[in-house]
């Protein structure tokens, strides 16, 4: 076992048990995976209506006969106190607890059982492995965000440290900036990079504008790795003309693990191992493979907290060559996030917001749902609906936020409203710009 693998075990992670898990699932023929999949998502369910006191709420005391009578479960079932959703025997200290980004608007705390995480980086290890990128060696350029107070700053430092990362912040993307990611790449021998569509893309950008291939800069790159937000076509186009490497997709979750990962044929092929992902029409009912609708996803080894029938707040359409053991996205119709632009010259993605909005996030479920909107160059607002109005030590807590993350001198107000615009696919977009 290697230094990463050992960091996760110190951690509480069985990851060695999880391995092994992943590697019988595998193991398991197509002929008879529709069975395992039926007896996981059984026992899940099971599970949880007999041990999660929510989830048997929100069944409303009654076991479904009938896997596609389960309820879906919307983010905003979600936004009330963590110890109030977690299991019996499951508490904060004995499991993994995190946020997610809020990217679709609707934030909330979540909860994994050890297994069920360390299971979600086995599969990180193995696909990642299709690309000859080894978790334990392999050197990464990171395009990341990074919390900017000194605990959490170094906490990140650190784990960038022991996984083999380099992260470059994604809060300022101007040219000054990108001639320092250049010349980063040209002195340190990376073998991958991994970060945000939206910042990979803009560096890719700069690169064909000065006429630079990066492999040639960095011999020693061999993939690509973008994630958080959609990859369009003509983007990966543009990636692939700047790097000349191959370009993965990587599609995942904070509170699920990895969804979707793309092979060396281009295939997007979906995580069958450890979660089912259904496309469901308006109605709640399984649309025929090819056609568009919203992706319903269930965590077949959560039993921390439940994650069953969940809307996960993207639409897509999964190819008709799908098979229960081998599911393929056929394409991913789903909310992507704009660039900001500063007065001072900075671009930033807009899920830079995501640092921004962490402030007003709060285990009490206050918030429920909130949008940025750029007015102008150096204005934002946020809209926000809530059980209570923000204080005005939120405010200035959000306020301080704004001008740490981007840079200070911005206009920011807040405005509390009962529902909040949705565009025609009943999407709520987190940020947009009117500029």
């Amino acid at each position: 076992m290697n230094l990463f693998e050992i960091t996760l075990r110190l951690n509480g992670f069985p990851i060695k048990e999880a391995k092994k898990r992943l590697d019988d699932i595998k193991a398991i023929p197509e002929g008879a995976y529709q069975e395992y999949i039926d007896k996981q998502r059984k026992d899940i369910l099971h599970f949880h209506y007999n041990q999660n006191p929510f989830y048997h709420r929100f069944l409303e005391g009654k076991l479904p006969s009938r896997w596609e009578d389960v309820p879906v479960m919307q983010k905003s079932d979600l936004q009330q106190p963590l110890n109030q959703r977690l299991s019996k025997g499951y508490s904060k200290k004995n499991s993994y607890i995190n946020k997610t980004s809020g990217s679709s608007g609707h934030p909330f705390i979540f909860a994994k059982d050890k297994f069920s995480h360390a299971l979600s980086w086995a599969e990180f290890m193995d696909r990642y492995q299709w690309f000859d990128i080894d978790l334990n060696k392999s050197y990464q350029a990171r395009f990341y965000g990074i919390p900017l107070d000194t605990l959490g700053y170094y906490k990140e430092r650190l784990k960038d440290r022991l996984g083999k990362r380099y992260r470059f912040p994604i809060f300022d993307l101007s040219h000054k900036k990108l001639e320092g990611v250049l010349k980063a790449f040209s002195t340190k021998k990376f073998n991958y990079i991994s970060g945000y569509t939206s910042s990979i893309v803009l560096f890719a950008k700069f690169l064909r504008e000065k006429g630079i291939i990066l492999k040639e800069v960095c011999p020693t790159l061999s993939s690509c790795l973008v994630t958080s937000e959609m990859l369009f076509e003509s983007d990966k186009k543009i990636l692939e003309q700047a790097f000349q490497i191959p370009i993965v997709n990587e599609y995942g979750a904070s509170e699920l693990g990895l969804i979707g990962f793309t092979n060396a044929k281009n295939e997007f092929v979906v995580n069958s191992e450890a979660l089912l992902v259904e496309v469901l029409d308006d109605s709640g009912l399984s649309v025929p493979n090819g056609q568009p609708g919203r992706i319903v996803i269930t965590s077949l080894y959560n039993k921390a907290h439940p994650m069953i029938r969940y809307d996960i707040g993207d639409t897509g359409i999964l190819s008709p060559a799908s098979t229960p053991k081998k599911p393929i996205l056929q394409e991913l119709i789903g909310r992507t996030n704009d660039i900001a632009r500063l007065p001072s010259g900075k671009t930033v993605p807009g899920l830079t917001f995501y640092y921004v909005t962490k402030s007003v996030i709060e285990d009490d479920g206050n918030v429920k749902e909130f949008v940025v909107e750029q007015t102008a160059l150096d204005s934002f607002k946020i809209y926000y609906s809530s059980e209570e109005a923000l204080t005005e030590d939120k405010i200035k807590l959000i306020e301080e936020a704004l001008f740490t993350y981007l840079e200070p001198g911005l206009r920011l107000t807040l405005e509390r409203v009962e529902t909040l615009d949705r565009s025609k696919r009943g999407k709520l977009k987190q940020f947009v710009s009117t500029l």
